[in-house]
């Protein structure tokens, strides 16, 4: 006999959209949720308060795309806003997630685990190649993951790396910033992922 869910979609999952830079995460992001709204599924999108380049209360992608968005200071916020809702929300919407605190993941667990659906959208490595807490533990706790490629602007070939222009020190791993400050290397073209962070003893090169 078959199991009780096989032929029928459970409620509460979480779905992580994860890449560098300029892969269009957020797009992807606004595109799920368009497509929620023609289904008159009722959704809250959050964004943190950390990031301020589409004014307040608003997540924007590049490619125009604007919708009004909740920001809050910290991600126990977010419970409080389902709570206090009017509407019968079924889906949680977060954007550049990595700026989240590091509550984010058992947040999103939690939601999920009351059965709602959580998507949640931001960078999974930091310009120095290091992963966004928030981001490795929604990678692990997600049944659904989507990594986005963006192209690499010295070679031209699949980006997964975001890469500093500017000079700026290991520790600065949250800076809010663009075109102007960031751009998206492939591995061979990323020279912060060829430092030797962990003082690895030195390994010679693979042959080809």
């Amino acid at each position: 006999m078959a199991k009780i869910n096989a032929f029928r979609t459970q409620k509460g999952w979480i779905e992580v959209i994860c890449g560098p830079m300029f892969s269009g995460k957020s797009e992807e992001l606004l595109r799920r949720i368009n497509l929620l709204q023609f289904a008159e599924v009722k959704y809250l999108m959050f964004t943190p308060n950390t990031d301020t380049r589409s004014g307040l209360k608003k997540a924007k992608s590049r490619d125009g795309r604007i919708i009004d968005s909740i920001s809050v200071g910290c991600s126990r916020e977010i419970i409080d806003w389902v709570n206090n809702s009017s509407e019968d929300v079924q889906v949680i919407a977060i954007d550049e997630a990595q700026f989240f605190d590091e509550e984010l993941p058992e947040v999103c667990n939690y939601l999920a685990n009351n059965d709602y659906i959580v998507i949640a959208s931001g960078l999974d490595m930091d310009s120095w190649g290091r992963p966004f807490t928030p981001m490795m533990k929604l990678l692990i706790y997600a049944e659904r993951v989507t990594k986005l490629k963006a192209i690499c602007t010295n070679c031209g070939a699949s980006a997964s790396f975001t890469g500093h222009i500017k000079p700026r020190p290991m520790d600065a791993q949250i800076l809010v910033g663009d075109k102007n400050e960031y751009t998206a290397h492939c591995r061979h073209c990323h020279s912060q992922s060829k430092l030797n962070y962990y003082n690895f003893p030195k390994v010679r090169k693979a042959k080809v």
